[in-house]
């Protein structure tokens, strides 16, 4: 502080630059966050981009089965409870299969799509791909299956392909 200058003048003086430095820091963090996110992303098991579905890629779909079904159910330690629906894929073709779509529906007592979820089964974040002839586990996980599900499995079918 200068002689004869007040405490008050002084911290007018100062404000300047601590806001300066607050906003620097806040853009760091959201820059940082903005980073974060588009490098880290979710692990993609949902599908951002919609894969090909065409008469060739419907055709070969007919030669994937998904067997042996299973469903559990888990919460975490925030209550948040999840549904999985794990099973046995298996390419019977003979090309392979390097991404791979499955829809998921959940129905009510009256037979009504409530929930319908689109995953990636084979992918980038999902292992190797499923060459011809073979088998091997596959899951979904949901986050929320609506209350009125009639309780019994979910219908889930190939609605995406990739085949090399």
């Amino acid at each position: 502080m200068e002689p004869g200058e007040s405490s008050y003048s002084a911290e007018r003086r100062r404000f300047p630059a601590a806001f300066l430095a607050g906003v620097v820091v806040m853009a760091l963090l959201f820059g940082g966050f903005y980073l974060l996110t588009r490098i880290f992303g979710m692990p993609g098991t949902a599908v951002a981009e919609k894969l090909p579905f065409g008469p060739a890629e419907q055709a070969y779909a007919e030669r994937i089965h998904l067997n042996d079904l299973h469903m559990s159910r888990s919460t975490n330690m925030l209550k948040q409870e999840f549904t999985y629906v794990d099973g046995m894929m298996s390419n019977d073709g003979d090309r392979t299969i390097r991404a791979m779509e499955v829809t998921v529906e959940f129905r009510n007592a009256l037979n009504q799509v409530i929930l319908r979820d689109s995953q990636l089964v084979i992918g980038p974040n999902n292992g190797p791909p499923l060459n011809a002839g073979l088998s091997r586990p596959f899951d979904v996980t949901l986050e929320h299956v609506p209350a009125e599900w009639n309780q019994e499995y979910p219908s889930i079918r190939v609605t995406g392909l990739v085949l090399q």
